[in-house]
């Protein structure tokens, strides 16, 4: 494996589709400017990869074991350069997500916390989450701050409407991504996976049937299908197989992202509609060649 594919599936890429995705509907929420969007995807970007490369540092000497095609094991890349990269992300990341509202004249003292505790949660996650049966939580945290974060630095931030909104829009995707993270734990075992989770993955559609009440209720409506119908697709292989394949379901999931950002969003803006479906497309497109997981 060369360095510059290490470094790809050190990041596993293949998911920062459904980062930008999270990003561009909070950014949607808080009605943030051009300048805004520019900071935000560019620090949210960094803060997944270095969320990612210290996922790998810390998991150097359980890999050196079991998974010795990673980068680390195989020796495409050292540990410590590993390490030195997540830190320059991760603090690049998080000053590039407050530098909006250090430049405007909101508050900062929400967006600070808010970004300090994302960082937290992305260390805890990765310093624990092996072995630890609640750790699925946290990595749901960690999306659930990220959206909060971006909406809260930018635009009208976390204020009024706009505010609940994006709250409920941060909750929608921590449920589902607690359940695809609870799924994700049994991937390396190639074993059944209890039925709990599926009911985390259908907490979104609640939300979006509130939504889809107003005056674009027919579209909305369209991304519920939409997403039932890739949510049920991608859980056929587990429960629809004598051999289940976690793997590919999950990687599915991972995708499907998008579709709940899709439908807390509906399709009242085309143009964004069109860029979440891109983003869609992309992160299975590259699932290919860079693995989700």
């Amino acid at each position: 494996m060369g360095t510059g594919r290490a470094l790809l599936v050190l990041g596993r890429i293949s998911n920062l589709p459904t980062v930008w995705s999270n990003c561009l509907v909070a950014l949607a929420v808080s009605g943030a400017v051009a300048m805004e969007w520019i900071l935000v995807l560019p620090a949210a970007t960094l803060l997944y990869l270095g969320g990612m490369y210290l996922n790998d540092a810390f998991d150097a000497d359980h890999d050196r074991r079991w998974r010795r095609e990673r980068p680390i094991p195989s020796g495409a890349i050292p540990v410590g350069t590993v390490r030195m990269l997540a830190g320059l992300q991760l603090v690049l990341g998080a000053f590039l997500l407050v530098l909006p509202v250090l430049l405007s004249d909101n508050r900062p003292g929400l967006p600070l916390l808010l970004v300090l505790l994302l960082l937290c949660s992305i260390v805890v996650y990765n310093r624990y989450h092996k072995g630890y049966a609640w750790s699925p939580w946290i990595m749901a945290l960690c999306r659930f701050l990220l959206f909060l974060s971006v909406a809260a630095s930018t635009g009208q931030g976390l204020g009024g409407t706009a505010g609940g909104t994006a709250l409920w829009n941060a909750f929608s995707l921590f449920a589902y991504v607690a359940g695809l993270s609870f799924i994700a734990r049994r991937e390396s075992r190639g074993t059944f996976v209890h039925w709990w989770p599926v009911l985390l993955l259908v907490f979104p559609v609640f939300w979006a049937f509130f939504v889809s009440n107003g005056i674009h209720a027919w579209s909305g409506r369209a991304t519920i299908l939409a997403y039932l119908v890739w949510t049920g697709m991608s859980l056929s292989e587990l429960y629809g197989n004598r051999r289940p394949d976690p793997g590919r379901a999950v990687s599915h999931l991972l995708a499907g992202i998008v579709l709940v950002d899709l439908m807390a969003l509906g399709l009242g803006n085309m143009v964004l509609t069109a860029v979440l479906a891109a983003c869609f497309c992309l992160a299975l497109l590259l699932q290919r060649t860079i693995p989700a997981t």
